[in-house]
C-alpha cells in the first residue's frame, strides 16, 4: 500500500471512529451521502468521503449556530416542560417520558408489523436551524435520502436503530450521479402483507421537483424493493389503500417543478397483477397503472380516507375541492364545499363509529387562526367543538380507548410564533390537546421540543406513542451536532397508562382472519375485559395520515381464560392487512396489542 493511500485509510479509519457510536462492541456509524470531490472519493472510497463531507458540514454548522446555543435551547426546554407539567396529572392527562437521540429526522414515519418503526427523510445540508436544512433546491449526489428503523424492543440508544438505506438511484437531473434515492416527501400507504409502498420524492432544482419513483419497504427481510416508475412525477403527492388492498396515488407537484400539480391518478399493483398478500409476496418491478379519472388538487397532500363505503374520498386544502372517488367504476363526483376556507398542512381523522368502519372525518389544524373542527358525515359538513386555539403542522392520532389526541404543531411553516426559522418557540404549541369520548377538548401537558413542519408522531403497540420530526427544532435542540445522531425521539404515555393494571392479552390467532368471522384469543384477565378493539398502524408525514382506523369487535363470549370475538363486517369496513389488537377494562386501560392479520388472501 502506497504512503498516501495508508495515510487515506488511517485518516479513514480515524474518522470512522469519531463517527462512531459504541453498540454491543461494534460500531455503527451514521454516515452521510453529501456531494464530494473526486479526487477523494476516489482515494478514500464513497462511504468515508461522505463522512468527510459530514463532519465539513457539521463544523460549518457550529460557526453560524454553535454547539453552546444549541446545548442551552435543550436545557431550556427541559426546564420549562418540568415546570409546566407538574401541574398535569398523569391519571387525567398522562406524561412524556423518555427523550432520546435519532440517526434521522423522521420527517416519514410509519409503525411495522413487526413492532419496529420505519423513519425516513433526507440527509441534511445545513446545520444551521435559521435556513433551509434540506436539499431540495439542490440538483445531484447531495440530493439523497436515508432511513432508519428503530426498534423499541432494544430501547432508546443508537443500538436500538438500524441503518436501512433506500435503493442507489440515477435521477433524470441532468447529473445522473448515483445517490441513495431521494424519496422525502413522497406518500405511502401499506400492502395487505404489511409492507409500505413509497412514491414520489424529489428530484431538486429551484422549489423542488417530483420525482417517478416507485418503492415497497418489506418489515420481514428490513429491504427496499424498487419497482416500476410511475406514470408522472410526484413531490408531495398523498397514498391510500382501498378495500381491495392496491394503493391508489393522487397529487403531488410533477417532475416539471412546484406550480405543476399533476392531476393524474394512478393505482398499485396495476389491475391484473395480483396484491401483494403474502409476507414473502414481495412486488419487484411491479407497474401502477394510470386511471380514467382526474384529481385535480390545486394543492398538494390531499386527505385521502377509504371508509367503509368502499368510496375514496379527497379533502383537498382548497375548500371547494372535496370529492369522492368511486375506484371501481373509476369516477369522480362533488363532495360539498368545507365551510372553511383554505387550510394549510393540518390533521384529519376518521372517526371511531364502533362495530363498523369509519362514516365520516374529523377534518382539524392547518389554520392558526381557525380553532373550529368541521366533520364531513353522509355528505354534510357539520362545525364541531373547537380546540384550544387554531395551529397547523399538527398532527391527530386515534388512541386505543378511541379518544383523540393532538400533538405537535406551529403557527406556520418554520414559524413557531417568532418569524420563520426562528426556533423559539410559543409554549402553546408544545402543548397537547385531548378530545373525550363526547368530543370534549382539554390541553394537556407539554412535549420537550415544539415540533412543526415535518413533524410526526404515532401509536405503538405497548399503548405510547412517539413523536418525532421537524428538523429544524431537531438540529437547533442537538446535544452533540457532531455525533451522527440529527433527530430525537420522544415518548408520551397516555392517562390510560396510569389507571391501574392492564388487561392481559396472552394470546391472539397467527394466520389470516376473514372478515365477519369468529375467532378466540387467550387472556388470564378475560372476566375484567370490556372492549376489544382494532387499531390500524399509522404511516404519516406532513400532518396526512390515511392510514389511521378503529374499530370495535364484538364480543361473542367469555369461557375461562378464552375470549370469542368477531371481525369486522367487510373489507370496506377495515380494508385487508396488519392491526393491533387491544383488549380493555372498564377504566379503558389497554392491554399490550398482538397483531393480527385481517383478510383472506384470494384464491
Amino acid at each position: 500500500m502506497s504512503r498516501v493511500r495508508r495515510s487515506a485509510a488511517r485518516a479513514a479509519l480515524a474518522l470512522a471512529t469519531a463517527l462512531a457510536v459504541t453498540a454491543t462492541g461494534h460500531a455503527l456509524a451514521f454516515a452521510s451521502p453529501h456531494h464530494t470531490g473526486g479526487d477523494e472519493t476516489v482515494v478514500l472510497g464513497e462511504e468515508h468521503a461522505r463522512a468527510h463531507a459530514r463532519l465539513r458540514q457539521a463544523a460549518k454548522g457550529t460557526q453560524g449556530y454553535p454547539q453552546s446555543k444549541r446545548t442551552a435551547s435543550l436545557t431550556s426546554l427541559e426546564a420549562s416542560q418540568r415546570k409546566v407539567n407538574a401541574g398535569f396529572d398523569a391519571a387525567r392527562f398522562g406524561r412524556f417520558t423518555e427523550f432520546f437521540p435519532s440517526p434521522d429526522f423522521g420527517v416519514h414515519v410509519a409503525l411495522l408489523p413487526t413492532g419496529k418503526v420505519l423513519l425516513f427523510s433526507f440527509e441534511r445540508v445545513e446545520a444551521d436551524p435559521t435556513k433551509e436544512t434540506g436539499p431540495t433546491n439542490t440538483v445531484g449526489r447531495t440530493n439523497a435520502g436515508r432511513a432508519y428503523l428503530w426498534d423499541p424492543a432494544k430501547g432508546t440508544g443508537a443500538r436500538a436503530f438500524k441503518n436501512v438505506p433506500p435503493p442507489v438511484v440515477l435521477m433524470p437531473d441532468g447529473t445522473y450521479a448515483p445517490r441513495p434515492a431521494p424519496f422525502f416527501c413522497a406518500g405511502h400507504s401499506y400492502l395487505p402483507n404489511g409492507m409500505v409502498g413509497v412514491f414520489g420524492g424529489n428530484v431538486g432544482g429551484k422549489g423542488g421537483s417530483g420525482a417517478k419513483l416507485s418503492f415497497v419497504f418489506d418489515p420481514w427481510t428490513e429491504t427496499w424493493f424498487r419497482n416500476r416508475d410511475m406514470a408522472v412525477g410526484r413531490w408531495y403527492p398523498s397514498v391510500v389503500t382501498g378495500a381491495d388492498g392496491r394503493q391508489i396515488i393522487m397529487s403531488g407537484q410533477s417532475e416539471r417543478g412546484t406550480g405543476t400539480p399533476t392531476p393524474v391518478v394512478e393505482r398499485f399493483p396495476a389491475l391484473g397483477r395480483p396484491v401483494p398478500w403474502r409476507p414473502f409476496d414481495i412486488p419487484v418491478s411491479v407497474p401502477a397503472e394510470r386511471l380514467r379519472s382526474e384529481a385535480p388538487f390545486r394543492n398538494d397532500y390531499p386527505h385521502l380516507f377509504s371508509l367503509r363505503d368502499g368510496k375514496i374520498y379527497g379533502l383537498g386544502r382548497d375548500a371547494d375541492q372535496q370529492w369522492l372517488f368511486d375506484p371501481v367504476k373509476d369516477v369522480r363526483t362533488d363532495l360539498p364545499r368545507r365551510p372553511a376556507d383554505f387550510r394549510g398542512y393540518g390533521s384529519a381523522v376518521p372517526l371511531p363509529a364502533g362495530l363498523r368502519g369509519p362514516d365520516s372525518v374529523l377534518v382539524l389544524g392547518g389554520d392558526p387562526r381557525d380553532p373550529l373542527t368541521y366533520r364531513l358525515s353522509g355528505g354534510r359538513w357539520s362545525i364541531e367543538e373547537p380546540r384550544a386555539f387554531g395551529r397547523t403542522q399538527d398532527g391527530t392520532l386515534i388512541l386505543p380507548d378511541g379518544t383523540l389526541l393532538t400533538v405537535n404543531g406551529a403557527l406556520d411553516t418554520r414559524d413557531y410564533g417568532n418569524g420563520p426559522f426562528n426556533p423559539k418557540a410559543d409554549l402553546k404549541y408544545r402543548q397537547i390537546e385531548l378530545r373525550d369520548a363526547r368530543g370534549h377538548w382539554k390541553l394537556g401537558p407539554a412535549q420537550r421540543l415544539p415540533r412543526g413542519y415535518h413533524s410526526n408522531a404515532l401509536v405503538l403497540p405497548d399503548g405510547r406513542m412517539m413523536v418525532t420530526g421537524d428538523e429544524l427544532q431537531q438540529i437547533a435542540n442537538d446535544p452533540d451536532i457532531k455525533d451522527g445522531m440529527d433527530g430525537s425521539v420522544e415518548l408520551y404515555e397516555p392517562a390510560y397508562l396510569h389507571r391501574g393494571a392492564r388487561p392481559a392479552l396472552d394470546r391472539a390467532p397467527a394466520g389470516e382472519l376473514g372478515h365477519d368471522t369468529a375467532f378466540q384469543v387467550t387472556s388470564s384477565t378475560a372476566k375484567d375485559v370490556k372492549r376489544a378493539v382494532l387499531l390500524a398502524p399509522t404511516t404519516v408525514t406532513h400532518s396526512v395520515n390515511t392510514s389511521q382506523r378503529h374499530l370495535d369487535l364484538r364480543i361473542t363470549g367469555v369461557h375461562g381464560s378464552t375470549l370469542g370475538l368477531r371481525t369486522p363486517p367487510s373489507a370496506a369496513d377495515a380494508p385487508p392487512g396488519y392491526y393491533m389488537l387491544f383488549l380493555l377494562d372498564a377504566k379503558g386501560v389497554p392491554s399490550t396489542a398482538k397483531w393480527v392479520k385481517l383478510g383472506v388472501r384470494p384464491r
